[in-house]
């Protein structure tokens, strides 16, 4: 029976609004601070908690030649998908634990705090605080040992098919994340239990907020 299901935070739950303009106004050529800012080692550092977001960032403007532009790119807002917000208060209506597993920075606590998103999970996972990131096999150890279940018994969503390894690789139920209607159905093939012994949690609406 799975008793939790792990979300991945973006590209799931929340979704950047990039300005496609930002570089060019800069006088960087386009893809400059996403190739500088996700690449490795620096990503990695990011998100194992061995940089801040604020060095992060200062760290992608120098690279990049314009820390004017890193920090606008800093803060690109995003939205929360309300559907997929909407099916989360529903599960765990239904008695299923609801948990996001991110490989974040320091920040996401705020993030989600003052966006309203983590009022509708469990528990947030955050790899900057595990030390470990997706899809190394010991954030999602982790995460199974924080919650008390068996691997076996959590279900594992991602919006990129390479992190779900370490979850599969540990005996989680594992579904590349394309959409909120494929994932009912992968919930229900999974056999997710539509137990009703919580209390209903309503529905939640678009949720608006900006990059920390």
């Amino acid at each position: 029976m799975i008793r939790a299901v792990l979300f991945d935070l973006d590209g799931v739950i929340r979704h950047f609004r990039h300005d496609p303009d930002l570089e060019s106004r800069h006088g960087l050529p386009a893809g400059t601070i996403a190739r500088i800012a996700f690449a490795t080692p620096l990503l990695d550092a990011v998100t194992t908690g061995r940089l801040t977001r604020e060095e992060w960032i200062a760290r992608v403007g120098a690279a990049a030649g314009s820390t004017d532009a890193a920090r606008e790119w800093g803060r690109t807002p995003f939205d929360t998908d309300p559907e997929l917000i909407a099916l989360v208060d529903e599960l765990r209506s239904r008695g299923t634990m609801c948990a996001i597993l991110t490989n974040g920075t320091d920040t996401i606590a705020a993030e989600l705090r003052d966006s309203g998103i983590g009022t509708h999970f469990d528990r947030v996972f955050n790899s900057a605080d595990i030390g470990h990131a997706k899809p190394d096999v010991r954030a999602f150890r982790h995460v199974a040992t924080a919650l008390a279940l068996p691997p076996e018994e959590i279900f594992f969503l991602d919006d990129s098919p390479g992190k779900l390894r370490g979850a599969r690789e540990l005996g989680m139920s594992t579904h590349h994340f394309t959409g909120v209607s494929e994932l009912r159905t992968a919930l229900s093939t999974a056999g997710v239990a539509e137990r009703r012994d919580r209390g209903h949690f309503p529905p939640g609406g678009p949720i608006r907020s900006r990059m920390t």
